[in-house]
């Protein structure tokens, strides 16, 4: 039997070192694997190259690393919603590689199935694909780092030649996610929304971290209703059911006579 579950987030992330690249799961913060997060805070791992959608917000999700300037560099698709975020990148202390969504998404699962790279639409005719966006800024505001030109070719589809980027695929040291539900064989169900990134960073992680709010016995989850199989994950944590879980933007409608 393999028994992927370890007893305590801090165990699980201890040997993730000051230099590591990892994927984390999450879209704003909902499947943010926080317990994960925060144990990596507590450790005082840093210079972090991390590869998610987003980066929380200033007090939440991977906010709370880039509030202790533990990362050096985000891969992402969406910045927004956090404003230290905008300030270490304007003043040159971080990196950004801004990807289009789907693209990232692809970059990941083509990581984790052993894709080294794959030609998109998504790009062509701009910086994308011709390159100079920054990347990393000087303190005095100049270009420091920007992105390079892509090999741009073109393609025969449907009769009309089209233009198309390549986009190499992204692997990782580690990876950290979040499920609902896991097996001790590391086999993870997601709920809605929340099964976003993670499933995709989790395969894109050599060593992918989940921690999972209900941990039960290899056999107990229909195979049918898995999401993600356990030949992806390498250790589980049970986190508990009621761990915190905030909204990055709550919208609420009135009702009618309230």
């Amino acid at each position: 039997m393999i028994d992927k579950q370890w007893a305590s987030a801090a165990e699980a992330v201890a040997d993730i070192q000051d230099g590591a690249s990892l994927a984390v799961g999450g879209f704003g913060l909902s499947g943010n694997p926080i317990a994960l997060i925060e144990a990596l805070l507590a450790q005082g791992t840093t210079d972090l190259s991390i590869v998610s959608n987003n980066c929380g917000v200033d007090d939440w999700g991977l906010g709370i690393l880039l509030n202790a300037q533990r990362i050096r560099k985000m891969t992402s698709s969406y910045v927004g919603e956090n404003k230290e975020f905008e300030r270490q990148f304007l003043s040159g202390e971080l990196e950004l590689e801004l990807t289009p969504q789907g693209t990232l998404a692809e970059k990941l699962r083509a990581g984790g199935s052993g894709i080294a790279a794959f030609f998109t639409q998504t790009g062509v005719g701009t910086q994308v694909a011709e390159g100079g966006l920054p990347r990393r800024y000087n303190a005095d505001g100049s270009i420091a780092v920007a992105s390079p030109v892509k090999d741009v070719r073109s393609f025969d589809v449907d009769g009309t030649a089209k233009d198309f980027v390549l986009e190499e695929a992204i692997t990782t040291d580690f990876a950290l996610v979040h499920a609902a539900a896991g097996d001790r064989h590391g086999n993870l169900v997601f709920n809605k929304a929340a099964r976003n990134f993670n499933p995709l960073a989790a395969m894109a992680g050599r060593i992918c971290i989940a921690q999972v709010e209900q941990l039960v016995e290899p056999g107990q989850i229909d195979p049918d209703r898995v999401h993600l199989p356990g030949v992806f994950v390498h250790r589980i944590v049970e986190v508990g059911t009621d761990i915190e879980k905030r909204i990055e933007r709550r919208t609420v409608t009135k009702t009618e006579g309230a």
